[in-house]
């Protein structure tokens, strides 16, 4: 990795900069499929599956055979650590159910709010190079919870974790579609998939493209997605094999990835270095890994301060904390996806199976928005019933406002009660 020694302020923005690709080249690629899938539906799936993914589909939906005989294929020990992490996942997310409470804000008037499930959802799994079965963990089991009558699954790959993991989650509607086109299928419906009122799902810059495209028309999305990336902070009290190891588990995602550390010891940076030359050499991905670590940099800073202002500069997807205190420290984080806290508790802990959603903002949008949650499948419908008594106690407040906005009708619709 690349060090930087004590940079000042105005280059944090340069030093912090993600690798971009132009997002117009891609969406000019990406339109006339999405316009395919909406005027010629399975039709366009099919030609475009042999296009794309060089596979001549019979049909679209999977073959049931395969998902019953998905659990047959898998060891005794994959399925007990996917079970396990179900499990977590949904100790997690079902805390965060919240029960209706009723305010009367004032005399004769009651307002309360009510969760509900999106009845249909989409959820997209790539195929690339690696069966991402853990992401149906972390969207299906909120799907579930929140109670979402209709889940559809796209994915290219029919690797069996990851129909194991949708039987977990009661996902029956699995369809072996990929890429953007999948995504089209699922905003605008065809033949064979049902249209969805919000996608969730990674994917590579197309699938992204088509996610925020679809977004335009109305569809809603989990979030904008960009690659994957870590920050880690670690002073003295870090182990630099812990620290080289969490930075390579995001670089192994792709050659996109990126991953930052940031220290106040040059002492533990030099030694990260080493650590990520001996572990990089026995990693199966190790190519996707030192690419991606040629876009990643070490820098060095003279104290906490500076470091807690250039990674809520930064806003990681993942943060790790690997300092003394850190979970005290990480009170003054407020730009981050998901913040890991010590020297035993990797990333990759929250990739799987800790119980907190693994689906997170990245490329800076941890600035504003938040990771899935059990929330991103529900609408919360806000209620209120006022008696008799109470339109008296509030119908001069409403008339007073509406009078003064011009808005007469208004004024009436409580006037008409009062008189």
């Amino acid at each position: 990795m690349k060090i930087i020694k004590y940079p000042s302020p105005s280059d944090y923005q340069a030093i912090l900069t993600r690798p971009v690709q132009d997002m117009s080249v891609i969406e000019q690629r990406v339109i006339p499929i999405l316009e395919k899938v909406k005027a010629e539906g399975d039709k366009a799936l099919f030609e475009l599956a042999l296009q794309f993914d060089k596979v001549t589909l019979e049909t679209l939906e999977m073959d049931a055979s395969k998902v019953e005989a998905a659990a047959g294929l898998l060891s005794e020990e994959l399925k007990t650590a996917i079970h396990g992490a179900y499990q977590n996942i949904y100790k997690f997310h079902v805390a965060q159910k919240q029960a209706p409470e009723k305010i009367e804000t004032t005399t004769g008037v009651t307002c309360w709010r009510k969760s509900v499930g999106i009845e249909k959802v989409g959820v997209y799994i790539p195929g690339g190079t690696a069966p991402l079965f853990s992401t149906v963990l972390m969207l299906g089991v909120p799907a579930q919870i929140a109670g979402c009558k209709e889940v559809v699954l796209c994915t290219p790959s029919d690797h069996p974790a990851i129909l194991y993991a949708a039987q977990l989650c009661g996902i029956s509607k699995i369809f072996r579609v990929g890429g953007a086109q999948a995504v089209a299928a699922m905003a605008y419906g065809t033949e064979s998939i049902p249209q969805v009122y919000k996608i969730f799902g990674p994917g590579n810059q197309y699938v992204t493209a088509a996610k925020m495209l679809a977004n335009k028309e109305g569809v809603a999305i989990d979030m904008p997605a960009g690659p994957s990336e870590v920050a880690v902070w670690a002073d003295n009290s870090a182990n630099p094999a812990f620290v080289a190891a969490d930075l390579l588990s995001q670089a192994e995602h792709g050659i996109d990835s990126q991953v930052l550390l940031v220290s106040t010891s040059e002492e533990l940076i030099e030694a990260v270095n080493q650590e990520l030359e001996k572990q990089l050499a026995v990693l199966p991905r190790a190519e996707f890994a030192a690419k991606a670590l040629e876009n990643s940099q070490a820098v060095l800073v003279e104290n906490q301060g500076i470091a807690i202002d250039m990674l809520n500069q930064y806003a990681a997807e993942h943060l790790i904390m690997s300092v003394e205190n850190a979970e005290e420290l990480s009170e003054q984080i407020f730009n981050a996806g998901s913040i890991f806290l010590g020297n035993y508790t990797p990333e990759s802990a929250g990739d799987y199976a800790s119980g907190t959603n693994h689906t997170l903002p990245t490329n800076g949008f941890a600035k504003a928005y938040s990771g899935v949650s059990l929330d991103s499948f529900v609408k919360k419908i806000t209620i209120q019933k006022i008696t008799k008594e109470g339109i008296q106690h509030l119908g001069n407040t409403i008339i007073e406002m509406a009078e003064a906005e011009s808005l007469r009708a208004h004024a009436n619709a409580v006037r008409v009660r009062l008189a």
